[in-house]
């Protein structure tokens, strides 16, 4: 048996992901193969890392440090990104709420991010280093169009994973999992309308046609993977955990309240799963 984990992005509201993880390190149940695409890579590297509450510790402390994320990041010519690109993804980890490299080296299963190739428009999926060299990949990953620069890792040139593979369950099954748990960020009955922030994207990278062709069937794409994923769901082939409500909760939430109760959710929803979920590994 290969249990795989997916975690599908969505900045903010993986902090119900997260909840879920730290129910899954309560009760041991750790995966053979970890992927995630943007921050539900990013947010779940605390998982193999076995580090819980850690994401939330983040949000709490700097969630609204405009240091972290603000839109003053993105007019300094010398950072380019809604984030604070060294603050976000290097000084936190690695000076205040620190990623635990030695467990996440301990760690026995893959781990892999998707990362959207700029010049393919295609997905790449790629190993997380269990090293500081990590949090390169991971900035690649999360690199939203237009709200970050391009960036570039280990010879290729990236943004954002989950426009070319927004829930990348089927990777993990391609990659021999045959136990497959995926954890979303919104709600089942969820539908993405077409965006017209995608289609402005698409024109600013009229550069790279592949990548602005990827942009403009984002939302299709995405509702399909959704169709498949849930279609596999009532076959028992997987199990699925959605949040039941995330109506006014922000991409990049500044209530505390609501960060905290998103959270809790997370933590809710998979106690309540945990019978299915281990009879499913079960059997």
């Amino acid at each position: 048996m290969k249990l795989g984990i997916t975690c599908e992005g969505g900045a903010y509201r993986t902090i119900f992901t997260s909840g879920v993880l730290d129910v899954f390190l309560d009760q041991d149940i750790m995966a053979d193969y970890f992927i995630g695409v943007s921050a539900g890579i990013c947010y779940g590297i605390s998982y193999p890392s076995r580090q819980k509450e850690r994401n939330l510790k983040i949000l709490q402390t700097y969630g609204t440090d405009r240091r972290y994320l603000s839109f003053w990041n993105l007019l300094n010519p010398k950072n380019k990104s809604i984030y604070g690109i060294q603050f976000a993804f290097y000084d936190v980890p690695h000076k205040h709420i620190l990623l635990d490299y030695d467990a996440l080296a301990d760690f026995k299963g893959e781990i892999i991010a998707v990362v959207t190739n700029i010049e393919t428009g295609k997905a790449e999926y790629l190993p997380v280093p269990r090293h500081k060299a990590a949090m390169d990949l991971l900035l690649a990953t999360c690199a939203m169009p237009v709200l970050f620069p391009i960036i570039e890792y280990d010879g290729g040139r990236y943004m954002d994973g989950g426009i070319a593979n927004p829930i990348p369950y089927e990777r993990a099954i391609a990659d021999g999992c045959d136990k497959n748990i995926v954890i979303l960020t919104r709600e089942r009955d969820y539908h993405k309308s077409s965006e017209k922030s995608l289609d402005f994207a698409a024109r600013f990278y009229k550069k790279y046609p592949h990548f602005a062709d990827a942009l403009k069937r984002r939302s299709e794409l995405y509702n399909q993977s959704r169709d498949r994923l849930f279609q596999l769901e009532r076959e028992g082939r997987l199990v699925v955990i959605c949040p039941e409500d995330t109506a006014g909760f922000k991409r990049t939430e500044k209530d505390q309240a609501k960060i905290r109760a998103l959270y809790d959710q997370g933590i809710d929803v998979a106690q309540r799963e945990l019978d299915k979920i281990k009879e499913y590994i079960l059997r």
